[in-house]
């Protein structure tokens, strides 16, 4: 059983003042540059407090200073932001069919890539990809650049190993990943610190750090990829669970298209489609080459869309039965058009379920798109060392 945690813990005096650094960047991550004054408006903190840590933060190389905005009574105001080049942050995305490796800048700008494909993934193979991967990033960064990385984040589905069948592996092809600590493995050539995050749960981050849903306090999260997974958004927050699974809404109950009963991750997944397009004589590649394009495939792609459309929409009503959430944020490795045509579908499909008891929410489209996992678990340590997490509290990042 998870060790129970007291509500709230005290803070001493060199944790306020990181809590409120904390408090500053985020709303500056958020919302962008700002003066001094704003940034105490918005935060209540007091005018001096402000300054001295916006001074402190530049110093640092966190914050730029922007040109002073003039034309206004009383003194010019000079805006704050947030320095592209002030951290950077490895992201990894270990998955089914693909293994991808991004190097971002503190604004979530992608500064590098690297990609590793398989039928499915094997240790020595993953993880010889991602030391040979950070070591020739690393070789084009300045010392300074490389002095800025806070470290590594890891999105992998949880127990990978489990998921033989669904990969299309023999059963003992993953056996290696039941025992294996991505941290510990990354640790044989790497000193950067190394967190890891459910690969869904890290798409919702992604999509809540740099997308559209922080326009929301409550949201959920839905991400269709090879599977379909989730995310749970809290009061502006990313909640990830005291096993850090929340938001796994792949195992969700629904119905096959012939009546029968199912999981989510049965009907509305991309795995789905790359079954009926093998029963064709179609090679499911053509789904994961980059850059995407599904247009020769509408024949197939259209009752793949309708399926997983009502599969999504009464997976969505379902979750605002638990929290009444203001709003469905959708996204998936898919082309954007498709994904475009796929929440249409879901918002029409929505109001011809009972929803007795309940309020509808908001469907609205995600806009990361097949870089989420990876561009999430960058996000990650940024997030853990830097950033407000209102569910962390004043907890260390594990």
């Amino acid at each position: 059983m998870p060790e129970t945690r007291p509500y709230t813990s005290g803070a001493n005096q060199s944790e306020v003042r990181a809590h409120n650094e904390r408090l500053m960047l985020s709303v500056l991550h958020q919302d962008g540059a700002m003066p001094g004054s704003e940034m105490a408006r918005r935060t209540g903190l007091s005018s001096q407090t402000v300054s001295v840590i916006l001074r402190k933060l530049e110093q640092d190389g966190l914050i730029l200073r922007g040109e002073s905005q003039k034309g206004r009574v009383g003194k010019p105001s000079v805006p704050m932001g947030i320095n592209p080049e002030g951290l950077f942050s490895y992201g990894i995305k270990i998955g089914r069919r693909s293994t991808d490796l991004m190097l971002i800048d503190f604004s979530g700008g992608i500064r590098a890539e690297r990609r590793l494909r398989y039928r499915y993934p094997q240790p020595d193979e993953v993880f010889g990809f991602i030391e040979t991967s950070l070591r020739d990033i690393g070789s084009d960064l300045t010392a300074d650049q490389r002095d800025r990385i806070c470290g590594i984040g890891v999105a992998t589905p949880f127990d990978l190993w489990r998921w033989h069948a669904q990969a299309g592996a023999p059963k003992t092809s993953l056996q290696a990943w039941k025992e294996l600590c991505p941290v510990t493995e990354i640790a044989r050539f790497s000193p950067l610190r190394c967190f890891v995050i459910n690969d869904a749960t890290a798409a919702c981050r992604a999509e809540h750090m740099f997308g559209a849903s922080r326009a929301w306090r409550d949201s959920i999260y839905f991400f269709i990829a090879s599977f379909a997974g989730g995310g749970v958004v809290l009061n502006n927050s990313v909640y990830e669970g005291s096993m850090g699974n929340a938001g796994a809404l792949g195992p969700l109950p629904t119905r096959r298209p012939d009546g029968s009963d199912g999981r989510l991750l049965d009907t509305a997944s991309i795995r789905e489609l790359e079954r009926r397009l093998v029963e064709v004589n179609i090679d499911p590649i053509v789904l994961w080459t980059q850059p995407q394009d599904w247009s020769r495939l509408e024949e197939h792609v259209a009752q793949w869309l309708e399926d997983t459309a009502v599969a999504l929409a009464r997976a969505a009503l379902a979750t605002c039965a638990v929290i009444d959430f203001q709003a469905v944020v959708i996204d998936g490795a898919m082309p954007p058009s498709l994904r475009a045509r796929l929440v249409d579908r879901v918002r029409a499909e929505l109001p011809t379920l009972d929803a007795r008891g309940l309020i509808r929410p908001v469907v609205a489209e995600g806009e990361i798109g097949a870089h989420a996992s990876a561009l999430g678990a960058a996000a990650k340590p940024l997030i853990a060392q830097y950033l407000m997490d209102t569910h962390a509290g004043f907890a260390p990042a594990s």
